[in-house]
């Protein structure tokens, strides 16, 4: 589809430059203040998560591309949303910064390994290579070049970086929208089929996602604003990632499909979810988990 392979990675190469004008070296340094917070969503996010999603996809037996579609996903890190809802909601917005910054340079690692692994189990007889050396240097490259270069104009012009934050997530979100459409457009006949098909799942994997981002840091005894970053961090992917990947380095319409879904209804299960742990802050705590 020329559309996305066009516009799309102009999109999300947007998208983190924008994450870079917001992130400054001491933020991966700031691991250091919170390393027992830091460590375990990131194995949530890591592990659990892929783990979780690997166990929906099999409880709804999806098709081969939506079952990779949905893996695709749960391999994504964390998108700045996550920064927006965890600073509404009463969330360490500076852990969310330091994950999403360490989210995002895992991912050059974690997201081509899920994917191939969950190409060789799901789609093993369709042909697709999946993500091999050249495709996973294009990882790199729309993941942690943008970033870089955001991060360097963030140093060098930090005044200037301020005034583009806001045109630059305007920018990203027209594109993003009208991509998105142009799939959506494409797949027209197909989409009552792939809603019925995507649309719970992904639902049940916002829920759950926002769930495990919360309770393991609270069962483990990390304190409540720090387990709110955690919530919104693991539950907020970077679906435009998942649909970049999927659109143009797989090739595969199909695979977008679970990302563009969950696109739409993590913002309601995220703001849902604020509302009810902010809910929680008028009621007595007893004991870590509460």
């Amino acid at each position: 589809m020329a559309l996305a392979e066009v516009f799309l990675p102009i999109a999300l190469a947007i998208i983190m430059f924008g994450l870079g004008l917001s992130l400054t070296v001491a933020d991966f340094r700031r691991v250091v203040a919170y390393p027992k917070a830091t460590l375990i969503a990131l194995l949530c996010q890591i592990l659990l998560l892929p783990a979780v999603c690997f166990g929906l996809v099999l409880l709804f037996g999806l098709p081969p591309a939506l079952a990779v579609g949905m893996m695709l996903l749960a391999a994504s890190p964390g998108g700045t949303t996550a920064n927006l809802y965890s600073h509404l909601f009463g969330g360490d917005v500076a852990l969310n910064v330091t994950l999403t910054a360490i989210n995002s340079v895992l991912a050059v690692v974690t997201l081509p390994l899920v994917t191939n692994l969950s190409l060789s189990y799901f789609a093993a007889d369709s042909g697709t290579l999946g993500l091999q050396f050249d495709k996973t240097l294009q990882v790199v490259a729309i993941v942690l070049v943008p970033v870089a270069i955001g991060m360097a104009v963030r140093a060098a012009l930090p005044a200037f970086a301020e005034r583009m934050s806001t045109p630059v997530k305007i920018a990203s979100a027209v594109i993003l929208a009208v991509v998105i459409a142009g799939v959506l457009l494409q797949e027209l006949d197909n989409l009552g089929g792939y809603i019925r098909s995507a649309g719970l799942v992904t639902l049940v994997f916002s829920v759950l996602s926002l769930t495990v981002g919360y309770w393991v840091p609270r069962l483990a005894k990390i304190e409540r604003s720090q387990a709110i970053a955690s919530c919104m961090e693991i539950g907020i992917h970077n679906a435009t990632l998942s649909i970049a990947v999927a659109l143009t380095l797989l090739n595969n319409n199909q695979m977008a499909v679970p990302a563009a879904t969950y696109g739409v209804l993590m913002f309601f299960t995220a703001a849902a979810a604020g509302f009810l742990l902010r809910s929680r802050t008028a009621q007595p705590v007893s004991g870590p988990a509460a």
